[in-house]
């Protein structure tokens, strides 16, 4: 068996663990809360702290804030997980709380994971944040808006921290190497790839440091593919039932919308490389040719239709390819959602109109007495006219016309609007001979 030695310097202890900072000034990558007026400063500067969401990805400082938020207080901190935790912890915790608070002291209670209580056991904090029993401060990384009470939000302040950036991360990696007072062994690709399999992680990027120092040791330099047979790869941040995913199909589907092929292709690559699921891709991009697209370009439903069977012909990772072409074709094609506003306008009149009598004169007389009543009396056949217009009524009468689609002067749409033109015309002109208002 071999001998794997641990190399000098190198403590099984997580570096992340290690290099938590100490300070408020050496977290990395929230200028915007730590920075100079940054929201978190003020409220210490101005002892105005309350209770607090932290939202945000793994990796972000999140947990070492809460920390030093409570050394810079001088509260008791309290720090438990939501996973790990019942109704009977927190009732305990909230009557340790209250005896600090008879003998003068405050407590800060840090949730991690927050959004995994239930609504009743969120609600459970609500009477000991009102009396001051304690300052909460909950972090999760799920969008709080979605999965916390609104009670609970009302009561606390939301912050967003921000994925680390390249350079946040290359700070990071610097401190690493002054901690164990060597380089690590990367080669300057290698180095890159390592900040991009981080994902904007600063644990996971300081975790898979660790890796690399203790397989290999100092004084092996580390490539690419070495890097990538080390410490595999990280799955991108996207939770296909929650935020990365709603995210990204929004980003995707507005790009499309705003006519960028290049971006479209991007968002849509990332959402395979994720594991999305490349009928749920299909499916969107057969609404987006609905909505956003329409009878601007009637052809862009018969692409992502094609699209689809295609894919489902040839499976992955070749019918990406047609899924892929369809979101070309429909970045590129001309827009209109006037479609899908004329359809909107449509349901909200039925919905509100009740139920009045389509005009007898367009109705079917199966029987007798229906004909005495003068269903289809006087009906136009319109292929029966020299232009194959009737320019008939074909509204209730209660209602009278409605207009709700307007064509665009865009692609398809152009052509469709000088037929409704027309269309529109000739009615003016028949309606006066028949002697009718229009």
């Amino acid at each position: 068996m071999v001998e794997i030695k641990e190399p000098k310097g190198i403590s099984s202890r997580p570096l992340a663990d290690i290099l938590r900072p100490k300070k408020l000034d050496e977290v990395i990558g929230q200028a915007h809360l730590l920075g100079e007026n940054g929201t978190l400063i003020r409220n210490i500067e101005n002892a105005t702290l309350s209770s607090l969401i932290f939202w945000g990805a793994t990796g972000t400082g999140k947990t070492s804030v809460a920390r030093l938020l409570a050394k810079n207080t001088g509260y008791d901190f309290i720090e438990i997980s939501a996973i790990f935790t019942g109704v009977a912890e927190l009732k305990k915790l909230f009557a340790t709380a209250k005896l600090a608070k008879e003998e003068g002291r405050r407590t800060l209670l840090f949730v991690d994971e927050i959004h995994r209580f239930n609504r009743a056991q969120q609600d459970s904090f609500l009477p000991v944040m009102e009396d001051g029993t304690i300052i909460l401060i909950g972090a999760t990384t799920e969008n709080p808006s979605f999965e916390l009470n609104s009670a609970l939000l009302s009561r606390s302040q939301v912050l967003i921290f921000e994925p680390l950036n390249a350079s946040d991360l290359e700070e990071l990696l610097s401190r690493a190497e002054t901690h164990l007072k060597q380089k690590l062994p990367l080669s300057k690709n290698a180095r890159e790839m390592l900040i991009t399999m981080a994902d904007g992680d600063g644990r996971a990027l300081l975790g898979m440091a660790q890796e690399a120092f203790n397989r290999l040791g100092n004084d092996d330099e580390i490539d690419e593919k070495v890097l990538q047979d080390l410490v595999q790869r990280r799955a991108p941040i996207y939770d296909k039932g929650q935020d990365g995913h709603y995210n990204l199909i929004s980003a995707l589907h507005k790009s499309v919308r705003g006519s960028d092929p290049d971006a479209s292709l991007y968002y849509f690559a990332r959402m395979l490389d994720a594991g999305e699921d490349p009928m749920f891709l299909a499916r969107r991009l057969i609404r987006m040719a609905v909505e956003d697209i329409g009878l601007a370009d009637p052809s862009a439903l018969v692409q992502t239709i094609a699209a689809r069977d295609a894919y489902q012909m040839l499976g992955s990772p070749e019918g990406e390819l047609t899924l892929a072409q369809a979101v070309v074709y429909l970045a590129t094609a001309p827009k209109s959602n006037a479609v899908y506003q004329a359809f909107s306008a449509a349901k909200k009149l039925a919905k509100k109109s009740g139920s009045p009598m389509p005009p007898k004169v367009i109705l079917n007389a199966p029987t007798k007495l229906m004909g005495e009543e003068g269903y289809g009396e006087g009906y136009i056949y319109d292929h029966n006219t020299s232009e194959g217009f009737s320019g008939q009524n074909y509204f209730p009468q209660e209602i009278g016309r409605q207009k709700f689609y307007t064509p665009v002067e865009r692609g398809f749409e152009r052509e469709v609007k000088k037929r409704l033109d027309y269309f529109n015309s000739l009615r003016k002109k028949k309606t006066k001979e028949r002697g009718e208002n229009d």
